[in-house]
């Protein structure tokens, strides 16, 4: 015989009261008095069928526990159907713009394409390189927002040694790709160079 886990939800007295107290032994005998079996769930604590109207909105719950312990909830802000409200772009947006992830339960990330792209360019010099953006900034400024070969155009990428990992600083994009091109090499970039 194996066992169910099912999510704990219950009536209790904390939480918000119904005008109707309205409990069933079944969900047959719901159906008996007109209540649809999807307008009823049982209390994990009281083991009776009820409409789920006496049951807490986790939001509500959020907020008034948080209320409770003297934090300073984040209002909820009403959004139409198929959109929400997303804190970190602002603005009412629609769950299409969220990517898609496997371990969420509701298999949507919890942040749109857009901030994700731009939180991964951010966070790129630090994963690859150890190197803070704050850093990063340091370098560009003492360049003077040149880029460090040709002194010429905008810097664009953190050029790194492949074989020991240190920066070496922030080139163009078209210095970057001819030190790849060139495959780091002293001697090929001489040879190049005559």
């Amino acid at each position: 015989m194996s066992w169910k886990r099912t999510p704990r939800t219950s009536c209790a007295p904390s939480f918000k009261r119904v005008e109707s107290d309205l409990t069933f032994g079944s969900k047959d005998s719901a159906g008996e008095l007109g209540l649809s079996q999807e307008g009823v769930k049982r209390c994990s604590r009281c083991r009776r069928y009820k409409p789920r109207a006496a049951f807490a909105s986790s939001a509500a719950y959020y907020r008034k526990r948080q209320g409770a312990r003297g934090g300073k909830p984040r209002p909820g802000v009403a959004a139409p159907g198929g959109h929400e409200y997303r804190r970190r772009r602002g603005g009412i947006k629609p769950h299409s713009e969220r990517g898609r992830t496997r371990t969420a339960s509701d298999g949507l990330s919890t942040a749109c394409n857009a901030c994700r792209a731009i939180e991964g360019r951010a966070r790129h010099p630090q994963r690859h390189h150890g190197l803070a953006e704050a850093e990063r900034d340091a370098m560009v400024a003492s360049q003077k927002g040149l880029s460090v070969i040709c002194l010429k155009a905008a810097t664009a990428h953190v050029d790194h040694c492949h074989e020991t990992g240190r920066v070496r600083g922030v080139p163009c994009f078209s210095c970057d790709a001819a030190l790849g091109q060139l495959k780091d090499r002293p001697d090929a970039i001489r040879r190049a160079a005559a």
